[in-house]
Formats: C-alpha cells, sequence, structure tokens
C-alpha cells in the first residue's frame, strides 16, 4: 500500500491509501478521488518524505478496524440518503440559493447541490453554513 498526502484545489489537505501508484494515476484521471471537505476532483499529490527504516523506533500506525470502517461507510451513506429524501436539489444554483437563504431572501429550508471550491469558499467566509454531501458509493466496476 502507498500513503499519498493530497491537496485539492481548494488547499483542502487529506491523505489517500492506494495499492500501486498506478491506481492512484488511474482513479485521479477518472475523477474517483474527491477532497472530503468540498468534494472537488481536482486533487493533486504533495511533497513527502519518503517513510525509510532507520534506527528510530517509529510510531505504529493504527490498525483500520473493518467493522468500524463499514459503520462509517454505512453512517455517511445514510446522510446521503437522508438529504437526497428530504432536502431540495438545487443543482448548479447551490451557492445563490444558499447565500439567499442566508441572507432571509428566500424561504428557509434544507438544499443541498453543487458549488465551484471557489463558491464554496466565498460562502464559509461570509459565514454560510455549509458541507459536504458524503460521496455516493462508488460502483465496483469503478474500483481496484
Amino acid at each position: 500500500m502507498i500513503k499519498y498526502a493530497l491537496q485539492c484545489d481548494a488547499a483542502h489537505e487529506f491523505e489517500g491509501w492506494f495499492g500501486a501508484s498506478a491506481d492512484y494515476d488511474d482513479q485521479v484521471q477518472r475523477g474517483l478521488i474527491q477532497c472530503p471537505v468540498c468534494g472537488s476532483t481536482g486533487v493533486s499529490k504533495q511533497i513527502m518524505a519518503p517513510a525509510v527504516a532507520g534506527t528510530k523506533a517509529r510510531r505504529a500506525e493504527p490498525a483500520v478496524d473493518p467493522k468500524m470502517r463499514e459503520m462509517m461507510m454505512t453512517a455517511m451513506g445514510e446522510v446521503r440518503r437522508h438529504v437526497e429524501e428530504n432536502f431540495d436539489n438545487v443543482g448548479d444554483a447551490f451557492a445563490k440559493e444558499a447565500r439567499a437563504i442566508h441572507e432571509g431572501k428566500s424561504e428557509e429550508r434544507g438544499i443541498y447541490g453543487e458549488a465551484s471550491p471557489a463558491e464554496v469558499k466565498a460562502l464559509v467566509e461570509d459565514g454560510v453554513r455549509v458541507a459536504p454531501l458524503p460521496p455516493a458509493a462508488p460502483k465496483k466496476t469503478d474500483v481496484n
């Protein structure tokens, strides 16, 4: 497994694990890697120091509990499903409508849709509360 430090085009930093370097290249080319903060697929690798075995004791990476991972994936799917069933999908008008609701110019209600990283940044800077919708589960044919 290879761990990469990643960054989206809105400067959000996160990590990704891949079976091989070619897996990262393939997934980023197909737009399968998304920023967990803003959902942007404009993702790039960051400079990392290689993990080289030496004489200093290293702290072991915590093991990922498969049950915990499954629980989190289920919870994220339930959040997405709840939003899609109960909120208004405003599509690419999300930033405009979120701002209108925030300013009291539009009816107070739950909405979801799409916004560019720049639009999300502007909303956050202006105090509009937004959060990324968990991504839909990938189709088994789209992942390695």
